[in-house]
């Protein structure tokens, strides 16, 4: 398996649902907004093998001081090989100029992942969030 990384958006929305749909993400049920919203991020990195998108990062940055990691999620049939490892850090090392590089982990057990890629708990934050109704 020879898989490739790179910033270039060249995936389609079929295979942008397909992977969130892999991993049981609601986002899959909402292929044109999630299209959109990748396509409007700061920066995306995306996992390829072959023409098969198999892994994918996004990020928001507000140009020169804070980036925000929004997801990381991997293909489970390739889940195990560093792929997301290998995208985390693409990102840290495009980011390595900014104060800040932070991560909400969906759930707390990718907090170790997290933390073996220089991440650590923020001393005085709280993760907060308001979720549209009618989504």
């Amino acid at each position: 398996m020879a898989i490739t990384f790179t910033e270039e958006r060249h995936f389609t929305k079929e295979q942008a649902r397909d992977l969130f749909r892999s991993v049981g993400w609601v986002s899959a049920q909402y292929p044109e907004r999630l299209y959109q919203a990748l396509m409007g991020s700061s920066t995306v990195i995306s996992a390829w093998d072959g023409d098969r998108l198999v892994g994918l990062v996004r990020a928001l940055d507000d140009g020169s001081m804070l980036t925000y990691v929004h997801y990381v999620l991997v293909d489970p049939e390739y889940q195990g090989n560093g792929i997301a490892g290998h995208m985390i850090e693409m990102l840290k090392d495009k980011y390595r100029d900014y104060f800040y590089i932070e991560v909400m982990p969906e759930e707390s057990k990718n907090a170790s992942f997290y933390e073996g890629h220089g991440f650590h708990v923020m001393d005085d934050g709280v993760a907060m969030q308001i979720v549209n109704p009618d989504w």
